[in-house]
């Protein structure tokens, strides 16, 4: 079998932007329907300090902490193979600390997502490194 790696056309990299909106809008509202329906029930979830969630203990995490107060994304780099598609950019969350304060974190994620049989592209794999001094 011969796999090739290419950008999305246009409709795909409309639908791959669409769902990821709807990640940042449904974690700031902890919209937790939202991130049921678009999260895979295998998605692991690391987040930039190390901390790795499944999908229970992320939408757990969201519904008691409600850690995200804003998600912006930079310029996206798509790529597919087959019905999977990788999408790596920068990412700058406004967070909301335990103590009641906020923090902005900035680095570039990873991200793994399926286009599921019933419709849809769903998010397999998250991972964030912030971004630190070069010495």
């Amino acid at each position: 079998m011969h796999v090739t790696v290419h950008p999305p056309d246009q409709q795909v990299a409309t639908e791959l932007h669409a769902i990821e909106h709807r990640r940042q809008r449904a974690l700031v509202d902890a919209d937790l329907d939202a991130l049921d329906e678009i999260f895979d029930d295998t998605l692991v979830y690391t987040h930039a300090h190390g901390l790795t969630h499944t999908k229970t203990q992320l939408l757990e995490f969201t519904a008691a902490r409600r850690p995200y107060l804003g998600i912006t994304r930079g310029e996206l780099h798509m790529r597919l193979v087959s019905e999977v598609a990788v999408v790596t950019g920068p990412l700058t969350n406004l967070l909301r600390t335990p103590d009641g304060g906020e923090r902005t974190l900035a680095g570039l994620a990873t991200q793994i997502l399926y286009h599921h049989d019933r419709g849809g592209w769903r998010f397999i794999s998250f991972q964030m490194t912030p971004f630190s001094e070069q010495k």
